[in-house]
């Protein structure tokens, strides 16, 4: 596959080169479809695991070990056809590091090894600039940090000279399509700064050259640019979906991190109970929407094959709420990194062929389930 450079970007008096391929497409390594075993297609999100957090302390590590407790919990109870990661799979701000690929793998190591197939799209902690922690400049000084003396990723030759930097979004997605069972995909370079702004079909089993369902992956920024969705990729999104769908027959789920500006009109006030038409079990902190709309919820609301967009970001939410045309949903906090000492858990989407529909539920980590949901249903 060829590839075209997009740009330098200039970081610490250095110069890092940027490599996105120059088609928004890749070969998949197999299509997603209903089977003849199963009607359904069921779908767990992984939203916020935040690994890497506090990566040289003791603390750190442990909540990685528990993050891959909480993903092995849900992937053995549920048994999913499909993974998706919503975005902060790592915190890039506290690796102390060069490359993050190691703690990204580490993520979707549980998937990998139960030979489930997955996607991933961005958050605003994966590619974002290291936090030198205070206390480092303290009496305990600097810890020791992983950076290589012969040639970092700033091109330094000495280790004192080595400036964490972080890894790419376009970097972080190469390394994980490189992995037969991962359709994520790079996008097209025309979106960049966003990456991860791709979409999959689902296969009917009983029509299998026709899709039953289109799942659409968007980057909602942060890190190293604005948390938005921008008017190019909502354009993008606005042609395309017309082009695989036209005519809106068929039904789309929409995932990305940040919640839209939309989420905060609609949100139960925060600490109160949420009540009916809403479901969910915590709404303990307000909405952090994206810095601004750029006509994408005009878009999915116009657009009546649209049934629910899905998004992470805030630990201390998991409902999902009706708005206008479609349902607005948070995952659930899954990771023990990242803010909150809420129980972990994972959104599970079922999507059922004949007569299509799309049900939710919240898996926790000690094996109950809650906040049952019809999300779409063809009557």
């Amino acid at each position: 596959m060829g590839v075209g450079v997009v740009g330098f970007l200039i970081c610490f008096l250095s110069f890092r080169l940027i490599i996105i391929p120059a088609d928004a497409t890749r070969l998949l390594p197999s299509y997603l479809s209903f089977s003849s075993a199963n009607p359904t297609f069921r779908i767990a999100v992984f939203a916020d695991l935040h690994y890497g957090e506090n990566a040289w302390t003791d603390w750190g590590p442990l909540q990685d070990q528990n993050s891959d407790r909480v993903i092995s919990s849900v992937l053995n109870m549920e048994n999913p056809d499909f993974v998706v990661y919503l975005g902060d799979v790592i915190t890039a701000n506290n690796l102390a590091m060069p490359n993050a690929s190691n703690y990204w793998e580490m993520a979707i190591s549980p998937t990998r090894n139960k030979n489930i197939p997955w996607a991933s799209l961005f958050g605003n902690h994966d590619d974002m600039a290291f936090e030198w922690p205070e206390e480092w400049f303290g009496s305990l000084g600097v810890p020791s940090v992983q950076c290589s003396s012969s040639q970092s990723a700033t091109g330094c030759e000495q280790e004192s000279d080595c400036y964490f930097q972080g890894t790419t979004r376009a970097e972080l997605i190469e390394m994980d399509v490189q992995h037969s069972l991962s359709h994520s995909s790079y996008g097209p370079k025309s979106l960049w700064p966003s990456v991860s702004n791709y979409v999959l079909e689902i296969n009917s089993y009983m029509h299998p050259e026709l899709p039953a369902a289109f799942l659409y992956f968007l980057d909602s920024g942060g890190g190293s640019y604005p948390e938005v969705i921008s008017a190019t990729q909502a354009r993008w999104f606005q042609q395309t979906s017309a082009q695989r769908n036209p005519g809106a027959r068929i039904p789309e789920i929409v995932f990305w991190h940040i919640p839209s500006q939309a989420y905060g009109k609609i949100a139960p006030s925060p600490g109160s109970p949420i009540k009916q038409p809403c479901v969910g079990s915590i709404n303990l902190e307000t909405v952090a929407p994206q810095e601004a709309e750029y006509g994408i919820m005009d878009m999915l609301t116009n657009r009546t094959s649209v049934k629910a967009v899905i998004v992470g970001h805030n630990h201390g939410l998991d409902w999902c709420c009706p708005y206008k045309s479609l349902w607005l949903c948070f995952a659930r906090h899954t990771g023990y990194g990242g803010y909150g000492s809420w129980p972990r858990g994972a959104r599970i989407l079922e999507l059922v062929e004949e007569p299509f529909a799309v049900n939710s539920w919240i898996r926790m980590e000690d094996g109950t389930t809650h906040s049952e949901i019809t999300l779409a249903s063809k009557v």
